[in-house]
């Protein structure tokens, strides 16, 4: 066990006295044998004692450093935790400082494990819901052939209706257990390339072209899982409206990752920007979903301490960009 507080202090504070005391006595013998009123020199001119009192003086000065250095490696420990570079705070402390961080590390074990049993019961859930909505969407297929096509084509729309909001509220409930979770991090450039060949494939009837331009060592404080809700709802929207082409890059700037997608379609006017990132708001009523993606962008990225804004892209039309911690 490290030496407690009080003993370094108690050590520093006996060196720091005997260092006075012997420092007095070598100033009282340079006044008593030098040459009158000026005899107060330099007390390393003083012989052997006026060097032992500055070499007690040092050491007492050290040993208080010493005494203060546990903190600095508690400050560096948990600046590894809030990075991600670590899952717990380790060392070993002074006494009085180690029941702390013992605490501390229980207390992160325990929401580690708080947020793998949220996560794991999102599951359950997504689980035990997808099977009963691939029944009523296979009885829609069955009143489709029966002829009952205004009810089948009612039932897919509740369906796909039901299916989007069980997928907005697992994405919430998941990303609110992610976002307590400090040592979350992932890699952009992994995200991007994998949504954007899925993305491509699907949209391959439209020749469509997605360029992703992001530095590999971009890396940002959020789970994988939640990076591809927000970046394929982003990059999703953008295929949508595209006429051609989409672009996804990434730029690092004051310790957080803006990462911007762009497309050449047909954009949005100023005034309904801020109204499509609100939940179940629409641009074009028309249009395919139910408004949830890019409100499902903006509260997972709000729970990672990020943000989704939107404007107008170089290409002509849109432009979002997500921001979040490195």
């Amino acid at each position: 066990m490290a030496r407690s507080l009080g003993s370094r202090i108690a050590i520093g504070s006996a060196l720091w006295t005997i260092g006075i005391v012997a420092l007095a006595v070598a100033m009282a013998a340079g006044l008593m044998h030098g040459p009158g009123r000026h005899a107060i020199v330099i007390p390393l001119h003083f012989g052997g004692v006026g060097f032992a009192a500055a070499i007690l003086l040092m050491a007492a000065l050290l040993q208080f450093r010493k005494t203060l250095s546990p903190f600095d490696e508690l400050r560096r420990h948990l600046q590894a935790v809030r990075s991600g570079a670590a899952t717990s705070v380790a060392g070993e402390y002074p006494t009085e400082v180690q029941p702390v961080v013992s605490d501390l590390n229980a207390l992160l074990e325990h929401q580690a494990a708080a947020v793998a049993r949220a996560q794991s019961k999102a599951g359950d859930l997504a689980h035990g819901l997808k099977t009963p909505l691939a029944v009523l969407a296979q009885e829609a297929d069955r009143a489709d052939a029966a002829g009952q096509h205004e009810l089948a084509e009612t039932v897919r729309q509740q369906v796909t209706r039901m299916q989007r909001q069980v997928s907005y509220h697992l994405a919430q409930a998941r990303a609110a257990a992610s976002g307590a979770t400090l040592n979350a991090r992932c890699s952009v450039m992994d995200s991007a390339d994998g949504l954007a060949r899925t993305l491509q494939r699907l949209y391959a009837e439209r020749g469509l072209t997605i360029d992703t331009h992001v530095d590999p060592a971009h890396i940002v404080r959020a789970q994988r899982e939640d990076l591809d809700e927000m970046l394929g709802n982003i990059l999703d929207n953008a295929c949508k409206w595209t006429r051609q082409r989409v672009v996804l890059t990434s730029t690092l700037h004051d310790g957080r990752i803006s990462v911007t997608v762009d497309d050449d379609g047909p954009g949005l006017a100023p005034e309904l920007r801020e109204a499509v990132l609100q939940r179940g708001v629409r641009a074009d009523e028309a249009a395919p979903g139910s408004g949830l993606g890019l409100s499902i962008v903006r509260d997972i990225a709000e729970l990672y301490g990020g943000s989704i804004t939107l404007d107008a892209s170089p290409l002509g039309g849109l432009r979002a960009t997500l921001t979040l911690a490195t």
